[in-house]
Order: C-alpha cells, then sequence, then structure tokens
C-alpha cells in the first residue's frame, strides 16, 4: 500500500485492517497526490500495488521501473481547492473518488502477468489469431497487432452500438481513427481485406450476456464497421505506396525525418491519415517533420480563405450597436399571426433614418412581434406590416444577434415612420406550409431513429413553406424499402391526428422526461421541448402544427449522400406531396402513351426493351472485339529477348473491350506481354497492360503503365500482371506504345 508522504491517517487505517507495516510506503506528490490541473479539487491519494514475482521485468517496489508491481486499485482523499496562487483551501464537502482496474484485477487474480491474458481478452485474441490464419503467443509484432485489434475491437462495438459513427468531427473522429488504427494493424497481420466487420460478433458474443444492447445492435455495427473498413482499404491501396516510396527515399538519403510537404501533400491529396503516417515512420525509427507538416496546412488555410473570401460572420456594426439600444424582441408567434407593434429602428443598408417612403428596401425592428425569425433550420415568416400612412411587405425575417429580430422588406404603399403604431400579419399559408414542414420533419427523424437505429442524428435541416430537408448520420443509402417504411411510418402518424405539445421547462427536465438532445450541441437553461404523443419528443423552438393530421399527406422526393456517412431526405407535405404524386401519374402516364401500353404494363414493357438492347450492345461490342482481333492494321508484335510482345490500338473499344481482347491474346501467346490503346474522339487515351503469370516477376505490368500514362499527360497503375491508365493527349498515343518494346529490354536486363 502507497500513502501520500504525510498522510498518518491513511497509514494508521491500512494498519488498523491488519497491513504489515513493512508493507505500507509513504511516496512524495509526483506518485500520491491527485490533481486534474493545476487549480481546482485535488488531495492525496493511497494506492493498492501488486507485486507479480521476479518473473515479471521491473522493480520490486510501487511506483518504480517496468510491470513487476502493479497497481490495481486508487482511493483520491478528495478535501482540498488549489487556488491560482497554489494554495490549497478545504473543500466543503470532502469526498473520497476510488476506482481499480477491472482487467488488472482479472489478471492478478487469475494468475497471469497481462490484461491479453485474462479470459477477458483471450477469446478475442483467439478469433483474431484465427482470421489472420496464425497463433497468438508466436511472434512478438504479430502479438502486437492482434493485442491493437483486440482492444479497438471492442472501443468499435461500444462506441457503434452507442449510436456513434465514423466521421471527422467530435466523438466520430475518434472512432473513425480507432477503426483506422485496427484496420491498419489488420493488414500487419496478412489481411488487406475487411475483417473487422466479422469479428465485432466475437465482441458481441463475449459481452452481449452482460451488455444486451449489443446484441440488437449487431446488424448495425458490422455493417457501418465494412463501411468505413472499405473506406480506408481504397484510401490505403492508394496512399501506401507512396508512403512506403517516401520512406525508402528519406532513409536512402541518410535522413531520419520524413518532410512537411511530402507528408502533408499524402494527407490532403490522397486523404491518408496523419496519425498513421506517424506511426508507420516510427516503426521504421523515422520520425515525421510535423513543424514543416503544420506549414503546409497553415499555408493551404490561408489560400483557402484568399480564394473562398471566407470571413467569420460577425453582425454588421449598425446592428451590434442597435441590439444593445433596443434590447431583446419579443416574440410572440407560436399562438398568434397578428399583433400590434412600435416602431423602433428603420435600418437601410447600413444606415439608421427617420422613414422609408414607397420603393425603399429596409429592415425594421419592433418591440413585438408575431414574425418567426429564421432559424433552427426553419425560414423566417413573411407578411406585412401596416401603419396610418403606408404600407412594407415583409420577404424575410431573421435574427442577426440572439437578442434583435429583424423584419426585411419593400415599401409598397406611402411612408412608415420611426416611434409610430403599426399593425403585423404574418403570411397564414407560408406560416402553416413551414409548420406542417417542421413537423413532418420531426416525425421523420423519429421513424428513422426506430427503422435504422439509435446512431441516426440530424445534421443539419431546412423547413421551408414549400418542401423539406433532413440531413441525418448513417452509413449507407436507403433502400426502397427503407423509404417506404418510412413514408409508411409517418403517413401513420399523420392519419393518427396526434396532438403535438409545447412545454418549456429546463435542459435537465427535458433529458429526463426522454426529449431528444445531443452530446455537444448548446442549449440554454430554459428549452423548448416539442412532442409528438409516444412517438416524438425533441428540443425546438419552430413553429409546428397543433395536431399532426394538418399536415395531410408526406412523400419522400429523393434520398441522397451529402458527404461519408451523412444522407440526406428530400420531402413534400400537403398541397406539395400532392403535386408530387399528380406529376408522378402524369410522368407514368407519358411513358404509357410512348411504349404503347396501359399504367399496368409500364414495368414489364420497360424490363423487354431493356434486356433488348442490351443484347443489341452485346452484338456490338463483340463486332467491335471481332474486328480489331482481326486487325492487322496498327498492331505490331515482336519478340524481344526471346519475350513475344503485342502492341496494338485499340480505337473504338472501351475499357472492358480492351480486357477482353487483351485475354484472348495473352491466352494465344501463353507466355509474353500485351499492350493496348485506345483514343476517343474527344482526345483522351486509355491505357492496358497485360503480362502473363510467368513473367511477372521480371516484368511488372505496374511500371510499364505509368510509363506509358507519362507520355500521354495520364496517371495510371495496377499489379504486376494487369495495370491500366488513362490520359489526355490522344496525338502521343503511338509513340506511348512504340515504347513497350525498350521498356521490356530495360526490364529483362536488370
Amino acid at each position: 500500500m502507497t500513502v501520500f508522504r504525510e498522510d498518518d491517517d491513511a497509514e494508521r487505517l491500512w494498519k488498523t485492517i491488519g497491513v504489515s507495516p513493512s508493507r505500507i510506503v509513504r511516496c512524495g506528490e509526483k506518485d500520491n497526490f491527485w490533481q486534474m490541473a493545476d487549480t481546482g479539487p485535488c488531495g492525496p491519494c493511497s494506492e493498492i500495488h501488486y507485486d507479480q514475482g521476479p518473473a515479471v521485468p521491473g522493480d520490486d517496489h510501487p511506483n518504480g521501473a517496468g510491470d513487476r508491481v502493479l497497481e490495481i486499485w486508487n482511493l483520491v482523499f478528495m478535501q482540498y481547492n488549489r487556488d491560482a496562487a497554489g494554495t490549497l483551501h478545504p473543500l466543503p464537502k470532502p469526498s473520497i473518488d476510488t476506482g481499480m482496474g477491472l482487467e488488472r484485477l482479472s489478471s492478478v487474480a487469475q494468475g497471469v502477468h497481462s490484461n491479453y491474458d485474462s479470459d477477458l481478452f483471450t477469446p478475442l485474441l483467439a478469433a483474431i489469431a484465427k482470421r489472420a490464419g496464425t497463433e497468438y503467443g508466436r511472434k512478438e509484432q504479430a502479438d502486437r497487432s492482434m493485442r491493437v485489434v483486440a482492444d479497438h475491437l471492442r472501443a468499435i462495438t461500444f462506441l457503434m452500438t452507442d449510436g456513434i459513427l465514423p466521421s471527422n468531427e467530435g466523438r466520430g473522429y475518434v472512432l473513425r481513427r480507432i477503426l483506422r488504427r485496427a484496420a491498419r494493424h489488420g493488414r500487419l497481420l496478412g489481411i488487406v481485406e475487411p475483417f473487422l466487420h466479422e469479428l465485432t460478433a466475437a465482441v458481441i458474443e463475449q459481452m452481449g450476456g452482460v451488455y444486451s444492447e449489443l446484441r440488437s445492435a449487431a446488424g448495425t455495427v458490422a455493417e457501418a464497421t465494412r463501411g468505413e473498413e472499405e473506406r480506408f482499404i481504397a484510401t490505403l491501396d492508394q496512399g501506401l505506396p507512396i508512403l512506403n516510396d517516401m520512406i525508402a527515399k528519406t532513409r536512402s538519403s541518410g535522413r531520419n525525418v520524413l518532410p512537411g510537404p511530402e507528408v502533408f501533400k499524402l494527407y490532403d491529396t490522397y486523404g491518408f491519415p496523419m496519425d498513421l503516417i506517424t506511426e508507420a515512420c516510427r516503426e521504421q525509427g523515422l520520425t515525421v517533420d510535423e513543424a514543416g507538416f503544420d506549414a503546409a496546412i497553415e499555408e493551404q488555410r490561408n489560400r483557402a480563405r484568399k480564394t473562398g473570401g471566407f470571413e467569420q460572420e460577425t453582425a454588421r456594426p449598425a446592428v451590434a450597436e442597435l441590439a444593445g439600444r433596443l434590447g431583446a424582441t419579443k416574440f410572440v408567434g407560436y399562438d398568434r399571426l397578428e399583433s400590434d407593434s412600435v416602431l423602433q429602428a428603420i435600418l437601410k443598408g447600413d444606415r439608421m433614418v427617420k422613414e422609408a417612403v414607397e420603393g425603399d428596401e429596409v429592415e425594421v425592428a419592433l418591440d413585438v412581434t408575431p414574425f418567426y425569425a429564421e432559424g433552427g433550420g426553419q425560414v423566417g415568416d413573411q407578411g406585412a406590416l401596416v401603419g396610418q400612412e403606408g404600407r412594407l411587405e415583409i420577404k424575410e425575417t431573421t435574427r442577426p444577434v440572439p437578442t434583435l429580430i429583424l423584419h426585411k422588406g419593400r415599401v409598397s404603399k406611402g411612408r412608415i415612420r420611426e416611434g409610430e403604431q403599426l399593425h403585423l400579419t404574418v403570411n397564414r399559408t407560408s406560416r402553416e406550409d413551414a409548420a406542417r414542414n417542421h413537423t413532418a420533419t420531426h416525425l421523420v427523424h423519429a421513424a428513422l431513429r426506430d427503422l435504422l437505429g439509435p446512431h441516426v442524428k440530424q445534421y443539419g435541416s431546412l423547413v421551408a413553406p414549400n418542401r423539406l430537408r433532413f440531413d441525418f448520420a448513417h452509413f449507407r443509402p436507403l433502400s426502397s424499402r427503407d423509404i417506404d417504411e418510412i413514408e409508411t411510418m409517418v403517413n401513420g402518424e399523420i392519419r393518427r391526428n396526434e396532438a403535438v405539445r409545447t412545454e418549456v421547462m429546463s435542459i435537465q427536465d427535458a433529458v429526463a422526461k426522454g426529449a431528444l438532445a445531443f452530446f455537444g450541441d448548446k442549449y440554454g437553461e430554459e428549452v423548448r421541448v416539442v412532442t409528438v404523443e409516444s412517438f416524438s419528443k425533441e428540443l425546438c423552438g419552430g413553429t409546428h402544427c397543433r395536431h399532426t393530421g394538418e399536415i395531410g399527406l408526406f412523400r419522400i422526393v429523393s434520398e441522397t449522400g451529402v458527404a461519408a456517412g451523412v444522407r440526406r431526405i428530400e420531402a413534400q407535405t400537403g398541397s406539395g406531396a400532392m403535386a408530387v404524386m399528380k406529376k408522378l401519374e402524369a410522368e407514368v402516364r407519358e411513358l404509357s402513351d410512348l411504349l404503347k401500353v396501359g399504367p399496368s404494363e409500364l414495368v414489364a414493357r420497360t424490363r423487354k426493351v431493356l434486356a433488348q438492347l442490351k443484347d443489341k450492345e452485346r452484338e456490338l461490342e463483340e463486332l467491335k472485339l471481332k474486328m480489331a482481333s482481326g486487325s492487322a492494321v496498327a498492331s505490331t508484335a515482336k519478340t524481344v529477348a526471346g519475350v513475344p510482345v503485342h502492341v496494338q490500338r485499340t480505337d473504338g473499344l472501351d475499357m472492358n473491350g480492351m480486357r477482353a481482347l487483351a485475354d484472348q491474346l495473352r491466352d494465344k501467346l501463353k507466355s509474353g506481354v500485351v499492350a493496348l490503346g485506345a483514343a476517343t474522339e474527344d482526345g483522351k487515351v486509355s491505357l492496358l497492360v497485360v503480362v502473363t503469370k510467368d513473367l511477372a516477376g521480371r516484368i511488372k505490368a505496374g511500371d510499364l503503365i505509368k510509363v506509358l500514362a507519362a507520355e500521354v499527360g495520364g496517371t495510371g497503375g495496377g499489379r504486376p500482371e494487369m495495370a491500366q491508365a488513362g490520359g489526355k493527349d490522344a496525338s502521343k498515343l503511338d509513340a506511348a506504345l512504340e515504347k513497350v518494346f525498350g521498356l521490356v529490354e530495360q526490364a529483362l536486363q536488370r
């Protein structure tokens, strides 16, 4: 047992329960005084250590080198508060913060010297070893990779079960890094295809008895993991050869630091993760020029700012001054669409004016307004402000600062003056249409979470009178069946005509009542909760229907991807949804007329036409291939150092046709090299090189294709037996193909 050097109470207590004085060690502030920062709560601590014996390398006393004496439990006596000057003040309510390591305690109880040798890890390590075709405990380097995969697999499985998906920000970014690091260690074990998604089942099998939510999320976890693995493999396939080449060049030049600008190019162009670059370098005894990398990042940001014109959005000086002078605008539009108000200020451009006349474009501030200001994805209200002498048509309502609502519009009649009384009327049609779409958005969100899982999170939305758009976290496109089910669920809630209730409460009460709130989002002390019976409960400041039946009808117009792991639904409600259906019906009738069949026969007739078209396309390709294979024009066959080399222009063939022709020629040669090149009508070039298996060790198709591609202004790559490329300069195609014979000769001489 260790205690703080001045803590007589802790030593006395250990002795009281029978611990021998020889087993109690006093330590200094470094090891036995705990604090989370330079200031704040802190206190002395007492730790329990376990001596694993001389078989484990390390010192035979606590806090020494090595793992022989292992800390398994800690008790922090949280009794002080340290101020900025370093002075300790007693806490009014001291406490004991105690914690032990379950895995460490398990390893000690089971008599093994590592957490990974305990039964918390051995089943998982066995599954990983089986998948890698090896055994745990044979090679330390492979064992380390298996331990990384095992540890990260558990994190991946639990994070995804808790609703986190890989992304480029926050917890999602942590998950992405963990998953990609595990995938890279899989490669070090010789596993080049996706495999982590298979092994999540081993975690669920082991932990599902205690954490039952793992079993219900098993499908989502496996599918999301596979999708991220496939994206990462594509990144690695592009970037790893470049990274290995960079490392080789750095070492051959006698340097031990990878240049920052080159690392940045790999990171920026290929999306190769920086942490994996650093780890790969560390394994090769190299470091990364982080200063050079950071400088390249900053240079890119500066370029982006200059070319994109992005500036931090701040309130205009006139608006900021207005907000400070007037105070908060009172919004009364949740339960009414009309009110009387005093015109407090008129803003024309960036100038404050006392009045505005017919034709003037202005923004006005009022003391009270029923106009909803744009926010929470919902567009601002439109309508009219009417005074004794004039009328202002409002086209946009905004909230440029949290306390101030501005009404932007054009004076359509007479004049308006600062200080006069106005009657405000919100456009009822556009407000009610926006409310339909906003309530429908909540129903869509609830339906998505119910159908797809708790990982679904709103990433953005647009609620306008004429449409709704909803961006959400999900790892794959929705199927037609998914879309049908979502529409069915939402329309079911609409037909039930459920009451839509709103309440204002504290954020703590809202979360306690089950309102949907997301970690990292910012909320005030008081929040507005919108509830649709037992179906949906969300924090929201927008306007809504009184009952779901007011939505009328809901139709999804499209479902697309907007970024990795982010999907987008666009939909219509009410009369907009009806218009979508009528348009579809008109298109069906038009197709029926074109194909000369009734609507009920349309699908069958379309399938028949497509099948006929496919047959004709296949016949055309076969004819092109026959003509190309039988043509002696623009083809050359030579023997180079005993190796047959066939070079041919194949204009008119696409890449599939070129592959088919190359297969024919390779089978005909038995042993040799085939190089094909085709020019298109728009001046582009396609190249293909095939090397028979017996020669792939000496002549690599990928090496040949790179030279040919460079000649025609393109890039390419592939395997030793087959590689392809594209180019931009068809005028140099013949010269590029002519180089093949020399390149083969050079390869054979190496």
